[in-house]
């Protein structure tokens, strides 16, 4: 264990940042943190909201384990900046990052490649959200586009309750969806590794006190029951399992990431939400809940997730150290 902490080198965790999910990315990082620590991680909290992110560079981090959640955490945004710095990082890249917290860009992905998502309409005003009402049914989820924890979603079930949801909606993204209400079990599924090794860990089904799986029963109460063993009928976890990280593949995805199903009461048919690129590490989360299920303790999945730590150009830019090295010209093509 000495050796495996020695060849991670100096870690910082981030959490906390400017998104909405700051309150919640700070007890995924304080719960990270711990678990390297136990581990003997040479790990620090950092907080991009009140650092700047130059200090990783200075103060010799090695690595970084994002434990942001939101917009300037899971959005690309910090996956970029990591890049400039050249400081590997956990999860998933810039492009898949930005495309993963974007629910209609991710939704188009899916659905061209075959994948069965709700049916969507994106939204501009409350006129156009009571026109997608009367396309969509009743009932209908209207949220922001680029947010997470359910935060300004609303399930609206009459015309009149349009307007309010989309100024909701708004509150927290000028882009809004609205989408096709699936009736059914709500399923989550974890997906660890990268590529071909990539894998899916146990099914969690999620039984929320009357139907109503927010932000406060995420995070804050008890009454939420996670059945894993999700008891599923025959076969139906192993295929959900395997949309799952279809989904996760196709978006190009890395290192983890929990997708979101819901599965149809009368059809038994799933049909996939959206995907977390930055899962949360609170006491009530769920990727750790899933490895527990697959055998693997909360400091394990830590520092599987951290030893996965990479850059999306780290072959480029040793490729480019090597040709420096070697008094050759790099070439860049355009």
């Amino acid at each position: 264990m000495e050796r495996l902490a020695a060849r991670l080198g100096k870690v910082a965790v981030l959490m906390g940042g400017a998104s909405a999910e700051r309150e919640v990315s700070l007890m995924s990082g304080q719960g990270v943190l711990q678990a390297l620590l136990s581990q003997g991680v040479d790990a620090h909290a950092f907080d991009p909201a009140q650092r700047d992110l130059a200090e990783l560079k200075a103060e010799g981090f090695a690595r970084c384990f994002i434990a942001l959640h939101g917009r300037f955490g899971e959005d690309g945004t910090v996956q970029g900046a990591l890049e400039l710095l050249g400081i590997p990082y956990t999860g998933s890249g810039v492009m898949a990052s930005s495309i993963g917290i974007d629910k209609v860009m991710t939704k188009r992905i899916w659905r061209s490649e075959g994948l069965p998502t709700p049916e969507w309409q994106q939204v501009d005003s409350a006129v156009a959200t009571s026109e997608a009402f009367a396309l969509l049914g009743s009932p209908m989820i209207v949220k922001p586009d680029r947010e997470g924890s359910t935060i300004g979603l609303t399930k609206v079930t009459q015309t009149e309750q349009c307007g309010a949801a989309y100024a909701l909606a708004t509150q927290h993204d000028a882009m809004v969806l609205c989408e096709q209400f699936i009736k059914g079990d709500e399923v989550t599924i974890p997906v660890l590794g990268s590529g071909a090794s990539a894998h899916a860990l146990p099914v969690i089904r999620i039984v929320a006190p009357g139907g109503n799986y927010d932000y406060q029963a995420k995070y804050f109460t008890d009454t939420t029951q996670y059945l894993v063993p999700a008891a599923l009928p025959a076969g139906e976890e192993a295929h959900i399992q395997a949309l799952a990280l279809k989904a996760y593949q196709v978006l190009g995805c890395r290192g983890w990431a929990r997708v979101d199903v819901m599965i149809d009461a009368a059809t038994r048919a799933p049909y996939l939400l959206e995907i977390n690129t930055s899962p949360g590490m609170t006491p009530h989360s769920l990727v750790p809940m899933a490895a527990k299920a697959a055998g693997m303790s909360y400091p394990a999945l830590c520092l599987e997730v951290l030893q996965h730590a990479t850059l999306d150009y780290a072959g480029a830019d040793a490729g480019a150290k090597a040709l420096a090295q070697a008094g050759q010209p790099s070439e860049h093509p355009a």
